[in-house]
């Protein structure tokens, strides 16, 4: 079978050399089909002519496309395995943190049946800053997608090519592709790797991908469960503020007929808010409804086919 190693670039062009002659050692003694895809993500250094210039030494094994500026990792995945021409896809980063001599592992374990490995930094070589953070995503993330993975955020991925490609990459899911390939059906497992200390330059993300990280995760959880019926999300929301704030309108409704006195509390404002929201939830889900009724395309991952 044919390997794509599939690598987003983005300043980093004192290691990709070093990178690319790592993957090759690592491949060439048990696949003699392999090829590596350098994405330039808009970088402003040298990386698209180190990238250039391994081109030009390996034709047919390294391809190279560049972005005009630069559109984020998920941009560069997503174009990078489209390009790619292997029956199995590997990604990982271009800062050698990643260790090149995991990818036969990976590819033994797809050819055992699964359909999707993720890496396992288990010995992370990055600081406490780093780290500590990732844990808690990591976790909040395994809770909230179902999926049972130590690392969410390992770039280091081995796919099926029809899984990889069927994957819609875009914003901060890159994060989440074992997840969104469990919820279609696929078989994932995780592997340990070997993470190594950054040797060159410096990370390129900054503490926002958390928050970023959680508002996808949302969306995607949203996407996930309610695409097709908005209005169980909504409704649901709707009914439980319309019921409680007519419950406790209701309460002060019967007070006033038996004393027949009525006093404007905070907590008849709020109940009038209540129910005037629930309202406008249900009538969010039913425009939902409608939205998604007129565009209705579905969609089904087969799997297998016997023709």
């Amino acid at each position: 079978m044919k390997i794509s190693v599939v690598v987003p670039v983005y300043n980093e062009e004192e290691g990709l050399a070093e990178l690319f002659y790592a993957v090759k050692n690592a491949l060439s003694p048990s696949h003699d089909g392999f090829e590596v895809v350098f994405v330039d993500d808009g970088s402003s250094d040298g990386s698209f002519e180190v990238c250039a210039a391994l081109h030009r030494e390996n034709p047919g094994i390294v391809r190279v496309y560049r972005f005009s500026r630069n559109y984020g990792k998920s941009a560069a995945l997503s174009v990078g395995i489209e390009k790619a021409s292997g029956d199995i896809i590997v990604t990982m980063d271009a800062d050698l943190q990643d260790d090149p001599a995991a990818i036969p592992g990976m590819v033994a374990l797809l050819e055992e049946g699964w359909d999707l490995v993720s890496g396992w930094k288990k010995k992370r070589r990055d600081p406490l800053s780093k780290t500590v953070p990732s844990k808690l995503w990591n976790l909040l993330t395994s809770m909230m997608s179902g999926v049972r993975l130590h690392d969410f955020n390992c770039g280091f991925k081995a796919y099926r090519a029809p899984l990889a490609k069927s994957l819609e990459i875009y914003g901060e899911r890159h994060r989440y592709l074992p997840a969104m390939a469990h919820w279609d059906g696929y078989r994932v497992t995780e592997m340990p790797v070997t993470h190594h200390p950054r040797k060159y330059g410096k990370s390129k993300y900054g503490p926002i991908r958390f928050v970023n990280g959680i508002l996808d995760l949302l969306t995607l959880l949203f996407l996930h469960k309610y695409l097709k019926r908005p209005l169980h999300l909504f409704g649901l929301l709707g009914l439980l503020l319309a019921v409680t704030g007519s419950c406790i309108l209701g309460y002060f409704g019967v007070q006033w007929i038996v004393t027949h006195e009525m006093h404007i509390r905070p907590l008849v404002l709020l109940s009038l808010g209540a129910i005037i929201m629930g309202i406008q939830f249900i009538s969010i889900g039913l425009i939902g409804e409608m939205i998604t009724n007129a565009n209705q395309r579905t969609a089904y991952t087969i799997r297998e086919c016997l023709e």
